[in-house]
């Protein structure tokens, strides 16, 4: 009987190895968006925590210091779970071979994966064992190490456009805004190929950083009213309004920037599972009333800014584009809590959206 716990421990112990340095690899390395179910326990706990300390009734403003809190700290976290995971199953690999008591194979297993070598186990076979812990060990820092620098680097890079936006558009980012200064410096013209094609690039770098580092998607920007996604909403409606509403000559910089943005948010959206309508038609209902079109069409045009003489075609014409992300961009807003902005966390639900992680079900 003391044999087969014993076989059990190692056959453990080796399981949690491997499945936590899978983690990590599928977490660092793996260039697409994986979820795997620590890094997810890691940061769905730790949200439930950042949620009952922020306390969700209160204003965006009084909870930003703290919301800002959950990303970096499950960073933080995450690499201190791998490291502990392991040593616990190298410990029942150790205690399991025959290293006793138990406290002494825990010992052993981190002073061989910490690579200290102040306990050293008596046997070929153990000493291999402690190689590999080793190894593993200097695996995780090595990780460790490229982690940080590369997320940090492109949020880095993300926050660039975002906060050049604010010049545009204002610190709470409004499409009308950013049109009427355009107009007003006489830019309105060459707008389309000056803004988009500089946001469709940054729209593919999104999609493909916010999926495969998934924690980018809740760091907060270094200035409290500014967000990723409120800025995504703001020039992704620009373009709407530029493409149905502004009388300007058709290009394609508007268009292209517009699918480009979209489908990015719809492959941020679906790394956590939110539902949104996949294939949604040109006249299914917006969160954009028409009395609102209207109010801002009244704006550009008491700004001097020259709109299509047509308003029910207009107005047909934007909602036709805004449906294409309309939900998605709500219930994002919604999973980081973004600070207000006109047409996207103004009317975005006040409860965080379920996330399923639909990664994570097909592993």
């Amino acid at each position: 009987m003391d044999g087969l716990v014993r076989v059990i421990a190692v056959v453990a112990g080796v399981l949690i190895v491997a499945s936590t340095a899978l983690s990590a690899v599928k977490t660092v390395v793996l260039p697409r968006a994986a979820v795997t179910r620590i890094s997810r326990t890691v940061f769905l706990t730790l949200r439930r925590v950042i949620d009952l300390v922020s306390r969700p009734s209160r204003d965006v403003a009084d909870r930003d210091p703290v919301l800002a809190l959950y990303a970096p700290l499950g960073l933080v976290m995450l690499p201190a779970v791998w490291v502990t995971l392991v040593t616990f199953g190298y410990s029942l690999v150790f205690w399991g071979l025959g290293v006793h008591p138990y406290s002494e194979a825990f010992t052993t297993s981190g002073s061989s994966l910490l690579t200290l070598g102040f306990v050293r186990a008596q046997g070929s076979g153990l000493v291999v064992i402690e190689f590999t812990a080793a190894l593993i060990g200097l695996g995780l820092v090595s990780l460790l190490i490229s982690y940080l620098p590369s997320i940090y680097s492109s949020f880095a890079k993300r926050e660039t456009l975002v906060g050049k936006l604010e010049v545009r558009a204002g610190p709470s980012p409004s499409p009308m805004e950013m049109l009427i200064r355009y107009h007003r410096i006489g830019r309105m013209t060459t707008l389309a190929e000056e803004l988009f094609p500089e946001w469709e690039t940054w729209f593919a770098e999104i999609e493909e950083s916010h999926t495969s580092q998934a924690s980018l998607v809740f760091f907060r920007s270094p200035q409290p009213g500014r967000s990723w996604i409120t800025a995504a909403g703001c020039v992704l409606d620009t373009a709407s309004l530029y493409s149905s509403t502004i009388d300007v000559p058709p290009g394609p910089s508007a268009p292209l920037m517009l699918r480009t943005g979209f489908m990015s948010l719809r492959r941020i959206a679906d790394y956590f599972g939110i539902d949104y309508p996949a294939d949604p038609r040109p006249g299914d209902p917006i969160s954009v009333t028409r009395a609102e079109f209207d109010t801002a069409c009244d704006e550009l045009a008491a700004a001097g800014v020259a709109l299509r003489a047509d308003r029910d075609q207009c107005w047909r014409d934007f909602a036709g584009w805004r449906v294409n992300y309309d939900a998605v961009l709500l219930a994002l807003c919604s999973l980081v809590v973004a600070p207000p902005a006109l047409w996207s966390s103004d009317r975005s639900p006040r409860t965080t959206p379920t996330v399923r992680l639909r990664g994570l079900r097909r592993r």
